[in-house]
């Protein structure tokens, strides 16, 4: 709906609002792979103005997002193949959020750059890898193939979307009546960093464990292989494979994420959220935290600040008690050493 919102309005709702005569821009139709109504993961029904075979010719193809993907696209060929035939005949496709994964299995993102909800990023890969899944990005750009992130970033690729077919000032008059704003360009922030552990490197699911128990201290990780029986360059080669991330950067995310949900949730000055998460140089963790988030901890701070209850907002007076439940007891399976 949001898409289709931006399209049906362009060239429309301005001119009506500044009692100009209506230049709509765009046809839109929902199209089904038959008429018959399509039951939402809302509950919403939405009745298709047409079926696919009845779409002869167009310039846009839209995805929306889809739900139980391998099933969704197992039963949905005759989709697919349609998708192929138009994208052959010139005609520009978009997919919105979980949408992307439909489009990849078209087999038209191969070797191309994509992004989807950043949720669903691991899922992506593992059935698509040979597309360039770019998760941090809210929109990608193939020239005729465009992805977008979660849900509402459906109306940020229509508006995109606007400005590339009508220009620059069409685009802005679509973001000024539905109070849009047009400098979205990343879903970094609003990701919740997720941590591989699906894999069968056990003694690899123990380091991670430790990492998660002592991310506050500094850690050697010559040390650590030593420990766990291994050369450091065997160790970071077979972390990486398990996990996807190097050691060091696994041990940043860890410390990352908890530096978030303090400056979520307590009352806590940078400083010292920085020794809490086991950082002695202030400086350091705001450029790690701005790498990993796309802002700075202030910027964060203000967008995603949770209103403290009562007793939340008590524990401001105690600056050296650790937040309950946010740094856990420390191991010394491994010994921990200055790197």
């Amino acid at each position: 709906m949001g898409p289709m919102d931006v399209f049906f309005h362009a060239g429309k709702l301005w001119n009506h609002i500044n009692g100009l005569k209506p230049t709509p821009y765009f046809e839109v139709e929902i199209a089904g792979v038959d008429v018959k109504p399509v039951k939402c993961i809302n509950n919403v029904l939405i009745q298709p103005h047409c079926s696919i075979d009845d779409v002869q010719e167009t310039d846009l193809i839209m995805i929306a997002c889809i739900a139980n993907f391998e099933k969704t696209i197992e039963h949905n060929s005759k989709a697919l193949e349609w998708l192929k035939y138009h994208y052959q005949q010139g005609t520009d496709i978009a997919s919105v959020c979980t949408g992307g994964f439909f489009l990849a299995a078209t087999g038209l993102l191969d070797g191309k750059t994509a992004t989807t909800h950043w949720g669903f990023v691991n899922q992506f890969r593992k059935l698509f890898p040979n597309v360039h899944l770019k998760p941090e990005r809210l929109i990608t750009d193939e020239g005729n193939l465009y992805c977008s992130g979660a849900l509402y970033s459906g109306v940020d690729l229509s508006v995109y979307l606007v400005q590339k077919y009508c220009g620059h000032e069409t685009a802005v008059q679509c973001a000024k009546t539905l109070i849009h704003d047009m400098d979205r360009n990343s879903q970094v922030p609003y990701a919740v960093l997720e941590f591989q552990k699906k894999h069968k490197d056990e003694k690899i699911k123990m380091v991670q464990q430790w990492i998660e128990n002592n991310f506050t201290e500094k850690v050697d990780f010559d040390e650590v292989a030593k420990q766990n029986g291994m050369s450091r360059r065997t160790f970071e080669r077979r972390f990486k494979r398990a996990t996807g991330d190097t050691p060091l950067l696994y041990l940043q995310r860890t410390r990352v994420e908890t530096g978030r949900r303090l400056l979520e949730e307590h009352f806590l000055t940078f400083d010292e959220i920085c020794h809490h998460v086991g950082y002695e140089n202030s400086n350091s963790f705001r450029e790690v935290f701005r790498k990993h988030t796309g802002l700075l901890p202030t910027e964060y701070q203000k967008k995603f600040r949770i209103v403290p209850e009562p007793k939340t907002a008590s524990w401001a007076a105690s600056p050296n008690r650790a937040p309950d439940g946010l740094i856990t007891n420390k191991s010394t399976s491994v010994p921990a050493a200055e790197h």
